[in-house]
């Protein structure tokens, strides 16, 4: 299991998105498929909680508030300057109010300290598993935070399988240079973490496998 340097890898997520953020939404729409789908996926209820780890700049938590507009929303990330950007596009859209940002590792965080509660009717994960290193570490301390009843929601780059060799490879390449790379065993630490807390999978593999889909559900309480 990859052990990040927090603060370390802080540092080099700042880097590389110091100016990227800048145009990051525009030019992500193009390949980070399948987002949307999953804020649909989430079907948050009525003055339910959700939280997002690496919320990046707050695109995705801004397009949840506006589909769930009772929902209490939260995010986390590792990236002072995407927070910046988040906090920005809060207040531009009119929802600082209702979300609620933190600067803090997805793979070793204490939602208690950050938001002052522990559990979550919804946690998802957006093409971030893939740029986190102890990412087996942030799918678990994510089901740890979702409420009985609740679950975690991911989307993200695939094993490409349907896909020619030819862009397996350059796509692989490309992801590399921003610090990306596809976590293959992605659905055998999640069928291993369900086993474990007695939770359910549900796991498709989309675009001809250039993104994954997965959603945990957690077993309510008896």
């Amino acid at each position: 299991m990859a052990v990040a340097d927090s603060p370390a890898h802080a540092r080099l997520m700042d880097g590389v998105y110091r100016r990227q953020r800048h145009i990051y939404d525009l030019t992500r729409k193009f390949y980070l498929l399948g987002r949307d789908g999953l804020i649909a996926g989430l079907a948050v209820p009525p003055g339910g909680s959700a939280l997002e780890l690496g919320c990046g700049t707050g695109r995705n938590l801004a397009l949840a508030a506006e589909r769930y507009p009772d929902a209490r929303l939260f995010g986390l990330d590792i990236s002072r300057v995407m927070l910046e950007t988040a906090e920005k596009r809060m207040r531009r859209e009119k929802i600082a109010g209702k979300v609620r940002l933190a600067e803090a590792d997805a793979s070793a965080f204490d939602a208690e300290k950050l938001f002052g509660r522990r559990h979550f009717d919804r946690v998802f994960l957006s093409y971030a598993l893939s740029m986190i290193p102890p990412w087996e570490r942030t799918v678990a301390a994510a089901l740890d935070c979702v409420a009985p009843g609740g679950s975690l929601h991911i989307v993200d780059f695939g094993r490409q399988e349907k896909l020619p060799g030819w862009f397996r490879t350059g796509l692989t390449r490309w992801l590399a240079a921003f610090h990306v790379a596809p976590r293959d065993s992605l659905r055998e630490v999640l069928e291993s973490e369900c086993e474990r807390r007695g939770a359910s999978l549900s796991f498709d593999s989309r675009f001809c496998g250039y993104a994954v889909h997965a959603v945990v559900r957690v077993p309510g309480e008896d």
